[in-house]
């Protein structure tokens, strides 16, 4: 619950309830700075670690060197005359000031001022604005999101120079507080859409964002479990959040996670990557057109070349050379199965791998499952051909949810082609289409919606 107590006109009474609510004895990090300034007593706390120890310096050397004639009658005139910094601000709230304080910023009491100073020259340890490892680009910046909100907002400003463009602040979470930024060109944005969303942000009452970006997500829409496909786009490059922006589109920046949700998204925004924005047309056409024919492919070779095997008679003869010659040990479905799964842990292995070995155990893993598992009769080579082709192919879309989604779709039919043969693809092929075409999106438009292209 939000704190109602107000700050008081004696700091010792605002310093004896900080230490009542916040462990200043027991933690380190918690630091109390008793001050005389301006022959009055003073209290000044901060989180160690948070701080601009150079411009607290400076603040500190000036506040010490104030004279009593010269302090003035309220803390605003202080802050206005006597504070040499640019982010001051005046709260009479203590759970504005606990929210500050915990933020990072340095909140000051003065005897006879019943409100707190806060001087925001707080710092976050974060990393470089690198390019990021999944979403890369062969022609665009190398710079990429991280960590920290302020500076992903910065890196958005950099590119759209607009008075248009519009982030609004605030924060969900009753415990963690995080800070949400909502981003928008207010003179290209779908008002309906922006109202909705803010009013949805609003009512979302909850603990903390335990998982950034996903736990909004989940907060903002209900997905149906059954329906893998994904509801928003996530993106680790600045340049892809600032074309969306300019297309009209929003853009949600969460504290703490280096990626920016889009939306309203479609099939098509989920597929497209960063090189379609740097490439002249046909190229982009060209990109687009066969990333889309490689994730079809993804989907469906496998559960149509089981059914060919499975129907060796419907298979044209100029494909004949397609089928299997060697003898089938364990059923082409079941290699299957097992192969998507060995393809998993693989995948799962190279993640939790030291960078020094992944290659070297990336190519012994592929010579034993390439080379001895087809010689020792577990598997076909066939088999293995059609199977690397899709666990290669499924990197040709830069989104990781999707290609789960398109994975979950592809082990439907391959499961529905092995029980009830063509019928059981048929009706695995309508449960694909009826996913994609009544995923619903925030927006209540269909996946297929294409307006905003």
């Amino acid at each position: 619950m939000p704190d109602t107590r107000t700050v008081t006109a004696s700091v010792r009474e605002n310093a004896a309830y900080m230490n009542q609510i916040l462990p200043v004895k027991e933690s380190f990090d918690l630091v109390q700075r008793d001050l005389v300034i301006g022959g009055r007593g003073a209290a000044l706390f901060f989180i160690d670690g948070f701080m601009k120890d150079e411009a607290m310096l400076k603040i500190l050397d000036s506040l010490l060197g104030v004279a009593p004639e010269d302090m003035p009658g309220s803390a605003s005139g202080f802050a206005a005359g006597c504070l040499p910094y640019v982010e001051v601000d005046t709260l009479s709230s203590f759970d504005q000031v606990l929210k500050n304080l915990l933020s990072g910023a340095a909140c000051l009491f003065i005897d006879g001022y019943a409100a707190c100073l806060v001087v925001d020259c707080r710092t976050y340890p974060a990393r470089s604005v690198g390019e990021p490892e999944k979403d890369k680009s062969l022609r665009g910046s190398r710079d990429g999101f991280v960590e920290t909100i302020v500076f992903n907002t910065a890196l958005i400003r950099r590119r759209i120079r607009d008075p248009h463009l519009v982030m609004q602040m605030t924060e969900i979470g009753v415990n963690s507080r995080t800070d949400v930024a909502l981003c928008y060109m207010s003179d290209r944005v779908e008002q309906s859409l922006l109202d909705n969303l803010t009013k949805k942000l609003q009512a979302i009452h909850t603990d903390d964002l335990r998982m950034n970006q996903q736990s909004l997500a989940e907060e903002l829409f209900k997905r149906k479990w059954f329906n893998p496909f994904p509801k928003f786009k996530f993106t680790e490059r600045p340049d892809t959040a600032a074309a969306c922006l300019l297309e009209g589109k929003i853009v949600i920046l969460v504290d703490n996670s280096p990626s920016a949700m889009i939306l309203p998204t479609s099939i098509l925004d989920i597929i497209e990557e960063a090189n379609d924005y740097y490439f002249p047309t046909l190229t982009q056409v060209y990109l687009k057109f066969s990333r889309g024919l490689i994730t079809f492919l993804t989907v469906f070779l496998t559960p149509v070349y089981l059914l060919f095997m499975q129907n060796p008679g419907w298979l044209p003869e100029a494909f004949g050379f397609v089928a299997i010659r060697d003898t089938v040990n364990i059923p082409l479905v079941f290699q299957m199965l097992m192969l998507e799964l060995a393809i998993d842990g693989l995948r799962l292995a190279a993640l939790n791998t030291p960078s020094m070995l992944s290659t070297p155990l990336s190519v012994i893993a592929g010579i034993v499952m390439g080379e001895f598992s087809v010689q020792s009769g577990w598997f076909n080579s066939e088999v293995m051909l059609y199977m690397a082709f899709v666990a290669v192919a499924n990197y040709t879309q830069p989104n990781f949810e999707l290609g789960y989604a398109l994975k979950f779709m592809r082990l439907l039919l391959l499961v529905l082609t092995a029980l009830f043969d063509w019928i059981g693809f048929a009706a695995g092929c309508v449960i694909v289409v009826c996913s994609i075409c009544f995923n619903k999106t925030l927006s209540g438009r269909s996946y297929l919606d294409i307006r905003l292209h």
